[in-house]
């Protein structure tokens, strides 16, 4: 898109944006959820390691299977009406999340939140795609990470505070009630697509979209990449982490939470940062080689060499979202080496295989500690020591070293989109 249509005002698009941003952040309230609610759940449904896993990973199976019809859609009908339609019904999956009386219901309910609040991100950078300089993409890509971020923040100690004083169902209710607030406000207040917008949309059919972007090697190397770095932050971050320093080193789960939330802090800073600091160079690779390489070494340090000071495991941690948020610049990298007329469908690929890291990691780590479980319970729930923590986390160090290799390979863009012909 060579320049921004008028059909929005600045201060339209800036609130298009936001409101897109905002229920990216509300997804991943959702998405870290069962990290503070590992307990309870276990107790609920008598369940171990494996089993939620499997159960929090279910809404990274709906997301993941859903990125590619999420991005075909888009690109064909837009973000309005998709994000808001969406929002709405991640507010009857959250009430049946929390009406959930077996492991059966609940990952039922838990998958369709996930496959509805699979259009946030996909939404959000569309709208940035048509609203917005091209140059302003990695920026605001990297803005986004970032309030998706904070939003993983407040879905640790926060929604402890909320679990604790109301219980899960009573937070996955208040949940719900915000859900049908973003979608009043996503159908209100998001422009629709001039004419000439819709005009640039593939007119031979969303297939062909998918057939150009699924053929091209670069789009799957920047999936690898996405793949590995995400892969720390939603396997760690996302559900295990917490539990991890509960029972190997005795912090309470609030204070737990609030230790591995410093991840999300990482990644919330550094991800406008690095896609800042992208444009202004007009490099992508060196970026996301560096992040590979700090988050791999920092998280190394985290299992391996577990510092027994809070704060300087917290800096540790931190240091680990700090360098995996460079995985956002790919981002930019996916849409310049793709056909611009197919932007959404490639973005839609990639997201699919960076929230796959949470559908993959998460059960897989749930897997791990099962074989070595001791037999120990507590209160109903199973407790893990910190050799078999050891060993199931560091299966997150050889997907991350995957994305470093795949970061290594990926052709350069100088962030420029790449022409084609057909």
């Amino acid at each position: 898109m060579s320049s921004v249509t008028t059909i929005a005002s600045p201060r339209k698009a800036m609130i298009a944006f936001a409101l897109g941003a905002l229920f990216f952040g509300y997804a991943f309230v959702q998405r870290v959820s069962p990290s503070v609610m590992t307990n309870e759940l276990m107790r609920e449904f008598a369940v171990g390691g494996a089993a939620l896993g499997s159960l929090s990973a279910f809404y990274f199976y709906a997301y993941a299977s859903i990125q590619l019809p999420v991005g075909m859609l888009t690109d064909r009908f837009g973000p309005r009406k998709l994000m808001s339609f969406a929002a709405a019904l991640c507010m009857f999956a959250s009430i049946g999340f929390a009406f959930s009386d077996s492991l059966v219901t609940a990952s039922i309910g838990r998958a369709l939140i996930g496959g509805t609040v699979a259009f946030a991100f996909v939404g959000t950078l569309a709208i940035a795609g048509y609203w917005f300089k091209p140059s302003q993409y990695a920026l605001l890509a990297g803005l986004l990470q970032s309030v998706g971020m904070f939003g993983a923040i407040f879905g640790q100690a926060p929604l402890r505070q909320l679990v604790e004083g109301i219980g899960w169902r009573g937070t996955m209710y208040l949940l719900a009630a915000v859900a049908l607030l973003l979608a009043l406000l996503l159908f209100v207040l998001v422009p629709m697509r001039s004419a000439q917008q819709k005009q640039k949309q593939p007119t031979a059919g969303v297939l062909k979209g998918l057939g150009a972007v699924s053929s091209n090697p670069q789009t799957w190397i920047c999936a690898l990449s996405g793949f590995g770095m995400a892969g720390t932050m939603l396997g760690f971050g996302g559900l295990w982490g917490v539990p991890w320093l509960s029972s190997a080193y005795g912090y309470s789960t609030t204070e737990a939470a609030g230790i591995t939330s410093m991840i999300f802090v990482g990644w919330a800073l550094f991800s406008p940062l690095l896609g800042w600091l992208s444009d202004r160079i007009g490099r992508r690779n060196i970026i996301v080689v560096t992040g590979a390489i700090v988050s791999l070494l920092a998280f190394a340090m985290v299992v391996h060499q577990t510092p027994q000071n809070t704060v300087l495991l917290m800096m540790l941690i931190f240091i680990v979202g700090a360098g995996g948020s460079a995985m956002t610049v790919s981002f930019g990298s996916v849409k310049e080496l793709n056909d611009l007329n197919y932007s959404s469908t490639a973005l839609g690929l990639m997201n699919m295989c960076v929230v796959g890291a949470g559908a993959v990691m998460q059960p897989l780590i749930g897997w791990l500690l099962d074989i070595n479980w001791d037999g120990n319970l507590v209160e109903g729930a199973r407790v893990y020591s910190q050799d078999n923590y050891v060993f199931a986390l560091s299966s997150l160090l050889v997907v991350n070293a995957l994305a470093l290799g795949a970061a290594l390979v990926l052709r350069e863009t100088y962030c420029r989109q790449s022409l084609f012909e057909y």
